[in-house]
Protein backbone atom coordinates (compact mmCIF):
# COMPACT_ATOMS: atom_id res chain seq x y z
CA UNK A 1 0.00 0.00 0.00
CA UNK A 2 2.81 2.38 0.88
CA UNK A 3 4.42 1.80 -2.50
CA UNK A 4 1.14 2.60 -4.27
CA UNK A 5 0.73 5.84 -2.31
CA UNK A 6 4.31 6.89 -3.08
CA UNK A 7 3.78 6.18 -6.80
CA UNK A 8 0.60 8.29 -6.81
CA UNK A 9 2.42 11.15 -5.05
CA UNK A 10 5.29 10.99 -7.57
CA UNK A 11 2.85 11.10 -10.46
CA UNK A 12 0.99 14.08 -9.01
CA UNK A 13 4.26 15.94 -8.40
CA UNK A 14 5.38 15.16 -11.96
CA UNK A 15 2.12 16.50 -13.39
CA UNK A 16 2.49 19.71 -11.37
CA UNK A 17 6.10 20.15 -12.48
CA UNK A 18 5.18 19.46 -16.10
CA UNK A 19 2.44 22.10 -16.00
CA UNK A 20 4.75 24.67 -14.42
CA UNK A 21 7.17 24.14 -17.29
CA UNK A 22 4.54 24.62 -20.00
CA UNK A 23 2.91 27.62 -21.64
CA UNK A 24 -0.73 28.27 -22.42
CA UNK A 25 -1.59 27.92 -26.12
CA UNK A 26 -4.10 30.27 -27.73
CA UNK A 27 -5.50 30.09 -31.27
CA UNK A 28 -6.03 33.31 -33.20
CA UNK A 29 -8.45 33.67 -36.11
CA UNK A 30 -8.28 36.17 -38.96
CA UNK A 31 -8.31 39.76 -37.73
CA UNK A 32 -7.43 43.35 -38.56
CA UNK A 33 -5.33 46.04 -36.84
CA UNK A 34 -6.14 49.58 -38.00
CA UNK A 35 -4.24 52.84 -37.74
CA UNK A 36 -5.96 56.21 -37.24
CA UNK A 37 -6.07 56.99 -40.96
CA UNK A 38 -7.73 53.65 -41.75
CA UNK A 39 -10.28 54.05 -38.94
CA UNK A 40 -11.35 57.44 -40.26
CA UNK A 41 -11.39 56.25 -43.88
CA UNK A 42 -13.71 53.36 -43.00
CA UNK A 43 -15.89 54.82 -40.25
CA UNK A 44 -15.62 58.59 -40.49
CA UNK A 45 -13.56 61.49 -39.20
CA UNK A 46 -12.94 61.35 -35.45
CA UNK A 47 -14.49 57.89 -35.09
CA UNK A 48 -13.38 55.83 -32.08
CA UNK A 49 -13.45 52.04 -32.13
CA UNK A 50 -15.77 50.45 -29.58
CA UNK A 51 -14.15 48.12 -27.05
CA UNK A 52 -16.16 44.95 -26.37
CA UNK A 53 -13.88 42.76 -24.28
CA UNK A 54 -10.27 42.39 -23.24
CA UNK A 55 -7.91 39.84 -24.73
CA UNK A 56 -5.36 37.86 -22.73
CA UNK A 57 -2.54 40.23 -23.68
CA UNK A 58 -2.65 43.34 -21.47
CA UNK A 59 -4.11 46.39 -23.22
CA UNK A 60 -5.36 44.42 -26.24
CA UNK A 61 -9.09 44.11 -26.90
CA UNK A 62 -11.82 43.03 -29.31
CA UNK A 63 -13.79 45.81 -30.99
CA UNK A 64 -17.49 45.79 -31.83
CA UNK A 65 -16.89 46.92 -35.41
CA UNK A 66 -16.48 44.31 -38.16
CA UNK A 67 -15.09 44.65 -41.68
CA UNK A 68 -14.75 42.65 -44.89
CA UNK A 69 -11.32 41.76 -46.24
CA UNK A 70 -10.87 40.93 -49.92
CA UNK A 71 -8.29 39.56 -52.30
CA UNK A 72 -8.30 38.90 -56.06
CA UNK A 73 -10.52 35.81 -55.87
CA UNK A 74 -12.36 35.84 -52.56
CA UNK A 75 -13.31 37.70 -49.44
CA UNK A 76 -14.24 37.22 -45.78
CA UNK A 77 -16.93 39.25 -44.05
CA UNK A 78 -17.49 39.91 -40.35
CA UNK A 79 -13.74 40.06 -39.65
CA UNK A 80 -12.92 41.28 -36.16
CA UNK A 81 -10.91 44.43 -35.48
CA UNK A 82 -8.48 44.30 -32.57
CA UNK A 83 -7.59 47.40 -30.61
CA UNK A 84 -5.96 49.65 -29.75
CA UNK A 85 -5.08 51.47 -32.96
CA UNK A 86 -1.62 50.80 -34.35
CA UNK A 87 0.92 52.82 -36.28
CA UNK A 88 0.32 50.75 -39.42
CA UNK A 89 -2.73 48.88 -40.68
CA UNK A 90 -2.24 45.12 -40.80
CA UNK A 91 -4.42 42.12 -41.67
CA UNK A 92 -3.58 38.67 -40.30
CA UNK A 93 -4.96 35.50 -41.87
CA UNK A 94 -4.06 31.82 -42.10
CA UNK A 95 -2.44 30.29 -45.18
CA UNK A 96 -5.78 28.65 -46.01
CA UNK A 97 -7.53 32.03 -45.79
CA UNK A 98 -4.93 33.60 -48.09
CA UNK A 99 -5.40 30.88 -50.70
CA UNK A 100 -9.18 31.31 -50.59
CA UNK A 101 -8.66 35.04 -51.16
CA UNK A 102 -6.49 34.23 -54.18
CA UNK A 103 -3.32 35.70 -52.79
CA UNK A 104 0.01 34.63 -51.35
CA UNK A 105 0.61 36.18 -47.94
CA UNK A 106 4.09 35.82 -46.42
CA UNK A 107 4.68 34.34 -42.97
CA UNK A 108 5.89 37.27 -40.89
CA UNK A 109 6.17 38.54 -37.35
CA UNK A 110 3.44 40.99 -36.47
CA UNK A 111 4.35 44.48 -37.64
CA UNK A 112 6.67 43.29 -40.41
CA UNK A 113 4.53 44.22 -43.38
CA UNK A 114 7.08 45.62 -45.83
CA UNK A 115 6.57 44.00 -49.23
CA UNK A 116 3.78 41.80 -47.86
CA UNK A 117 0.59 41.03 -49.81
CA UNK A 118 -1.98 43.64 -50.88
CA UNK A 119 -5.47 43.56 -49.41
CA UNK A 120 -8.71 45.53 -49.54
CA UNK A 121 -10.62 46.35 -46.35
CA UNK A 122 -14.30 47.29 -46.67
CA UNK A 123 -17.04 48.63 -44.42
CA UNK A 124 -20.45 49.25 -46.01
CA UNK A 125 -19.82 51.57 -48.98
CA UNK A 126 -16.31 52.54 -47.87
CA UNK A 127 -13.05 50.77 -48.61
CA UNK A 128 -9.29 51.15 -48.42
CA UNK A 129 -6.83 49.38 -50.68
CA UNK A 130 -3.48 48.51 -49.13
CA UNK A 131 -0.51 47.83 -51.38
CA UNK A 132 0.96 45.82 -48.49
CA UNK A 133 -0.31 44.70 -45.11
CA UNK A 134 -1.65 41.13 -45.45
CA UNK A 135 0.44 38.55 -43.57
CA UNK A 136 0.27 35.12 -41.98
CA UNK A 137 1.47 35.60 -38.43
CA UNK A 138 4.58 33.63 -37.53
CA UNK A 139 3.85 31.40 -34.54
CA UNK A 140 5.28 32.92 -31.40
CA UNK A 141 5.26 33.01 -27.63
CA UNK A 142 4.53 36.20 -25.73
CA UNK A 143 6.51 35.92 -22.50
CA UNK A 144 7.12 37.93 -19.37
CA UNK A 145 10.77 38.54 -18.39
CA UNK A 146 10.26 36.34 -15.31
CA UNK A 147 8.95 33.42 -17.35
CA UNK A 148 11.75 33.92 -19.88
CA UNK A 149 14.28 33.48 -17.08
CA UNK A 150 12.45 30.40 -15.79
CA UNK A 151 12.47 28.84 -19.24
CA UNK A 152 16.04 29.96 -19.99
CA UNK A 153 15.05 31.76 -23.20
CA UNK A 154 15.57 35.28 -24.51
CA UNK A 155 13.80 37.75 -26.77
CA UNK A 156 14.08 36.77 -30.43
CA UNK A 157 15.17 33.22 -29.69
CA UNK A 158 13.69 30.48 -31.86
CA UNK A 159 12.51 27.29 -30.12
CA UNK A 160 10.40 24.20 -30.64
CA UNK A 161 7.19 23.54 -28.72
CA UNK A 162 5.59 20.17 -28.03
CA UNK A 163 1.82 20.48 -27.76
CA UNK A 164 -0.22 18.63 -25.14
CA UNK A 165 -3.27 18.39 -27.37
CA UNK A 166 -5.52 15.67 -28.81
CA UNK A 167 -3.17 15.36 -31.82
CA UNK A 168 0.19 16.13 -30.22
CA UNK A 169 2.93 17.47 -32.43
CA UNK A 170 6.09 19.57 -32.22
CA UNK A 171 6.02 23.05 -33.72
CA UNK A 172 9.40 24.23 -34.98
CA UNK A 173 10.46 27.82 -35.70
CA UNK A 174 8.56 29.39 -32.78
CA UNK A 175 9.88 32.83 -31.89
CA UNK A 176 10.11 34.09 -28.30
CA UNK A 177 8.93 37.66 -27.71
CA UNK A 178 9.77 38.98 -24.24
CA UNK A 179 8.28 42.10 -22.64
CA UNK A 180 6.99 43.22 -19.27
CA UNK A 181 3.86 44.28 -21.17
CA UNK A 182 3.03 40.69 -22.10
CA UNK A 183 1.17 37.82 -20.50
CA UNK A 184 2.85 34.48 -21.23
CA UNK A 185 1.05 32.54 -23.98
CA UNK A 186 1.82 30.88 -27.30
CA UNK A 187 -0.16 32.10 -30.30
CA UNK A 188 -0.96 29.92 -33.30
CA UNK A 189 -3.46 30.37 -36.13
CA UNK A 190 -6.44 28.13 -36.91
CA UNK A 191 -4.56 26.06 -39.49
CA UNK A 192 -2.00 25.17 -36.83
CA UNK A 193 -4.70 24.71 -34.19
CA UNK A 194 -6.57 22.21 -36.34
CA UNK A 195 -3.36 20.35 -37.15
CA UNK A 196 -2.64 19.68 -33.48
CA UNK A 197 -6.24 19.14 -32.35
CA UNK A 198 -6.22 22.26 -30.19
CA UNK A 199 -8.80 22.87 -27.48
CA UNK A 200 -9.15 25.73 -25.01
CA UNK A 201 -6.63 25.71 -22.15
CA UNK A 202 -4.25 23.31 -23.94
CA UNK A 203 -0.60 23.84 -23.15
CA UNK A 204 2.77 23.23 -24.74
CA UNK A 205 6.32 22.56 -23.58
CA UNK A 206 9.29 24.53 -24.87
CA UNK A 207 12.07 22.37 -26.29
CA UNK A 208 15.48 24.02 -26.56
Amino acid sequence: MQAIVEEIVREVVKQIEDRENTVLIEASGRHVHLNREAVESLFGEGYQLTKVRDLSQPGQYVCKERVTIAGPKGQFSNVVILGPERGKTQVEVSLTDARMMGTSAPVRESGDIEKSAPVTIMYKDRSIVLKEGLIVAKRHIHMTPEDARKNNVSNGQVVKVKTYTSRPLIFDDVIIRVSDRYSTAMHIDYDEANACGFASENRGKIIL
